[in-house]
């Protein structure tokens, strides 16, 4: 038995013990192999994705593709942390109010089917800034990955062991991150965003981030390689018209190249501090509706075959 072969074994034997589940499934390697690993456990398991403005149309299409290729059962819930104002001011903690919504939907779709959540969080998220994190322990979701010290390498070992179409994907968090802090969140900001990078993806862009800070100024980040065929696209205007036209007023190329987490830089330690006590905030969102509507989507679930 191979090294890979072992560990997934290990994450396969894991997750049976816990029984039913209800996977957090955004499409991305990390709930994917999660995912994967849940429908060998030969337990109750169905894969839940959020759909709201912050997700992107091609994140959407990704979930729907690997959950067909698993062959998981898979649901698509509408949450609504837009409406939530701690989430929409954008402050550090963003991202924690944003997961806390997330499982106040899927609470009621594992209750209702006696399960547990898991997410995709695996052990190299634990050394990074992520409030949702603290989210999910809050909400006693399980952490697999994190929990067997799977980190991000290992992850994509085990994607291609379980032949996951998604294993080499490059990672995509919510369109929100690119929004830079105290700058607040909209529906029309994120499709701006959700629009930017498409743009650059059409014509040739590997991957990228399109950040908004204030004054609707576009700060483009892509791999370096990259920055000639993005300058070219200057010298004609095509690329500053465009996003002008988008609803940005300036338009940047960051020239230290495509960086994760780029917009932490400018978190202050008063900021990472308070995010300490986000475990004891209770949830500002809950409502009888909610968990009515929760248990109603439950049941509406299909079976994805690959």
């Amino acid at each position: 038995m191979t090294e890979v072969q072992s560990l997934a074994e290990q994450l396969i034997n894991h997750l049976k013990e816990m029984g039913g589940l209800v996977v957090a499934f955004s499409g991305g390697v990390d709930s994917s192999v999660v995912a994967a690993a849940a429908d060998q456990t030969g337990c109750d398991v169905v894969a839940v994705t959020a759909q709201s403005p912050a997700v992107a149309g091609w994140q959407l299409d990704w979930a729907r593709r690997v959950a067909e290729q698993i062959g998981i059962a898979h649901q698509i819930v509408s949450t609504d942390e837009s409406e939530r104002s701690d989430y929409r001011r954008n402050h550090a903690d963003r991202c924690f109010y944003c997961k806390q919504t997330l499982y106040e939907f899927l609470a009621p779709i594992a209750s209702q089917r006696g399960a547990t959540i898991v997410s995709g969080t695996n052990f190299d998220d634990l050394g990074d800034h992520r409030p949702g994190i603290m989210a999910g322990t809050q909400a006693r979701v399980q952490t697999p990955l994190a929990d067997l010290k799977i980190g991000k390498t290992q992850v994509r070992e085990l994607a291609a062991h379980f032949g996951l179409e998604n294993a080499e994907l490059p990672a995509s968090p919510c369109l929100a991150s690119r929004i830079a802090y105290h700058i607040e969140v909209t529906p029309e900001r994120l499709k701006r965003v959700e629009k930017a990078e498409a743009w650059l993806r059409e014509r040739g862009v590997s991957d990228c981030r399109v950040r908004l800070h204030a004054d609707e100024l576009a700060r483009i980040e892509v791999p370096r390689t990259e920055f000639a065929m993005v300058l070219d696209w200057t010298q004609n205007d095509d690329l500053v018209a465009s996003f002008i036209t988008m609803g940005f007023r300036y338009v940047t190329l960051e020239l230290g190249g495509l960086s994760s987490g780029s917009q932490n830089r400018g978190l202050s330690e008063p900021e990472l501090v308070q995010l300490s006590s986000a475990e004891s905030r209770p949830s500002s969102s809950s409502s009888p509706s909610r968990s009515s509507q929760n248990v109603e989507s439950s049941l509406n679930i299909t079976k994805a075959h690959s």
